[in-house]
């Protein structure tokens, strides 16, 4: 009887150790999984923050870009002369025109061509220059506008395509962590069953070798979380839930 005693007490001694074994690697599976979950929800709210930044230099660069393609006629006749109109009728035009003209005058006065066909082919030359020379200078300040929107979206792309990498690599790591923990659990219970018919087995073959174990009321009875029962007037088991 020693012996058997001293046996069971060795199984139920590692089926509790197993049992918290198994419980902490759950934990741990539990505690990665949250772990993983904090680096998604971090790189999310500074995905969000990146966005939030480079959401004016985007929104600059749709409208430079729809004026550009104005100035080459893509958006319609209506919309290519409107975007001259803009140039032409503009403050800033019309005073360098202005000052362009009268340093024409002033030089074919002050050199005695006022007068002649050369400085009329020459102002009415000078205006379309000057309005060609504008649409291009117009043209050129839009293109950085667009590459400035360009650059903003390209960087969102970018950082999008990143961050769903990195999420999803965490998302493996969640879903291995917590698989970890509960392997580990359906191991501790498949050992725990296993170590309760190791115990019944020996009982049964101690009872079997001396005329039953339960025959002077010498019987065993286990009870508990992991409990099993065996109890006298032969050598019958009773598991109950581990």
């Amino acid at each position: 009887m020693s012996f058997i005693g001293d046996l069971i007490g060795d199984v139920f001694g590692g089926i509790t150790g197993s049992k918290q074994a198994g419980k902490a690697a759950e934990a741990a599976g539990r505690t990665q999984a949250a772990a993983a979950q904090g680096g998604i929800d971090e790189q999310r709210r500074q995905f969000d923050q990146l966005i939030e930044l480079m959401a004016p230099f985007v929104a600059a660069g749709q409208p430079a870009l729809e004026q550009q393609q104005a100035f080459l006629g893509l958006g319609g006749a209506e919309a290519e002369q409107a975007a001259i109109d803009r140039i032409s009728g503009g403050a800033g035009f019309q005073e360098s025109v202005r000052q362009g003209e009268n340093a024409l005058l002033q030089n074919a006065s002050a050199t005695g061509g006022l007068r002649g066909g050369n400085i009329q082919a020459a102002l009415a030359q000078f205006r379309p220059a000057m309005l060609n020379q504008a649409i291009e200078q117009q043209y050129n300040r839009l293109g950085g506008m667009t590459t400035l929107g360009q650059n903003a979206a390209a960087g969102q792309a970018t950082s999008g395509l990143q961050l769903g990498s990195n999420i999803s690599g965490l998302l493996g790591q969640q879903g291995a962590a917590t698989a970890g923990g509960q392997v580990a659990r359906g191991g501790v219970a498949r050992q725990t069953f296993g170590d309760l018919m190791a115990i019944a087995g020996v009982a049964a073959g101690a009872g079997a070798f001396g005329g039953g174990a339960g025959a002077g009321g010498g019987g065993y009875s286990l009870s508990g979380g992991t409990g099993a029962s065996m109890g006298g007037g032969g050598s019958g088991f009773a598991f109950r839930g581990f």
